[in-house]
């Protein structure tokens, strides 16, 4: 599912609890800072760039990284986050959750959207680890207060893990 298809307001909302701002920009231009190129998202620190054929997996991939990257590193312009392997992951749990709170859409067409454009999960499909393999993701996202004991968004930036 795209940008276009969903209510703006739902994912300016979502995203605006963690100081995400929304850039549209036209159809047919490029998509500032967008590490995979258009239709992809671009993130330059906590400005969002889309069009609308923007996937909303990619917008959410995209919001999560900042969410989940430590505060120093929000700071910086790079197009590539950067990350470790597990604050990838984290990245793709809470996106997941994140996907509940918009209109229109759910986890449940959002893992199938990931599947469908490559996300590569080994147990096979992104509901299989969701669902099955994420503990060490939770704790993760636990350690920095992004989700609380029950898995629940904080509607927190990551904290530095001490």
């Amino acid at each position: 599912m795209y940008y276009k298809n969903l209510d703006s307001g739902s994912v300016k909302t979502v995203l605006g609890h963690y100081g995400i701002e929304i850039n549209c920009v036209a159809a047919d231009e490029e998509i500032p800072h967008s590490f995979w190129g258009a239709p992809e998202a671009g993130r330059k620190q906590n400005h969002l760039y889309i069009r609308g054929d923007t996937p909303i997996h990619s917008i959410l991939h995209e919001a999560c990284h900042y969410i989940c990257m430590p505060a120093t590193q929000r700071l910086q312009t790079q197009v590539d986050a950067k990350g470790s392997t597990m604050e990838e992951n984290a990245t793709c749990f809470l996106q997941i959750l994140l996907s509940d709170y918009l209109e229109n859409y759910d986890r449940s067409q959002l893992m199938q959207d990931m599947d469908d454009w490559g996300y590569s999960f080994r147990l096979g499909s992104a509901n299989a680890w969701f669902s099955q393999d994420a503990d060490e993701v939770c704790q993760w996202l636990k350690k920095r207060q992004i989700i609380n004991l029950e898995n629940e968004i904080t509607w927190q930036l990551g904290q530095a893990h001490i």
